[in-house]
């Protein structure tokens, strides 16, 4: 059977609610962050090829990294549902958000999170100087990319409440962790009223509420 192994306060969050969207049998097994470091414990990257997060187990397989999970698990029979056919008419948006999550936005996320641990960390007569570089990364760099990708997201949800249309997909999965740290960071304002929509029926979906009650814990806290 498969198994999702899962690291608290991590990305892996969305294998989850996948899992439970698809109504899959699976085993969860839970990993608790190193209450110093943060980081994953020794059992856990003794799994994980790159000791990241998410990671799973089915038989002799081993597989990390979001997306190929993902679509390892849509390639099993009768779970298909939640990725358009080739050819359809959502395919192409699908395809285009699937992977923007993790190739785009994502990146984005994980890198101002990066930056701000660094400024922390860093002896303090050194944090003014640190500071100011690193704003001017994030309004240089990250905001202008944030900016066009969320732009594009409220011209894409306002042809239907899911990123590919009107049928929640694993494109809308995959996004909710990079949307929901977005919203959290102030990327997300009443200048996207689409996508704080989108993040509500996130939200409210079922399947994303069961995997709340599993995981127990925010699943944006730490996007690693």
């Amino acid at each position: 059977m498969l198994t999702l192994h899962h690291l608290e306060y991590s990305q892996s969050f969305r294998i989850l609610w996948l899992l439970e969207e698809l109504g899959m049998e699976y085993t969860l097994k839970l990993y608790e962050r190193d209450s110093k470091s943060s980081l994953a414990p020794a059992d856990y990257k003794a799994i994980s090829p790159l000791g990241t997060s998410p990671v799973i187990t089915d038989g002799d397989v081993v597989l990390a990294e979001t997306n190929a999970i993902v679509d390892y698990i849509l390639d099993k029979p009768g779970s298909d549902r939640l990725r358009p056919a080739a050819g359809s008419p959502a395919r192409t948006r699908y395809l285009f958000w699937f992977h923007a999550a993790q190739g785009s936005m994502q990146p984005m996320m994980t890198f101002n999170i990066v930056l701000n641990v660094v400024k922390t960390r860093v002896p303090f007569f050194l944090r003014p100087i640190i500071g100011t570089v690193f704003s001017q990364i994030l309004s240089g760099f990250v905001q202008p990319r944030m900016v066009a990708l969320l732009n594009q997201a409220e011209k894409d949800l306002a042809d239907g409440p899911w990123f590919a249309g009107s049928e929640l997909t694993a494109a809308d999965i995959v996004l909710s962790y990079s949307m929901e740290s977005a919203s959290m960071r102030g990327y997300i304002t009443d200048k996207h009223p689409n996508c704080q929509t989108w993040l509500k029926r996130v939200y409210d979906n079922k399947a994303y509420k069961v995997a709340q009650q599993k995981d127990g814990k925010p699943s944006a806290a730490f996007p690693v």
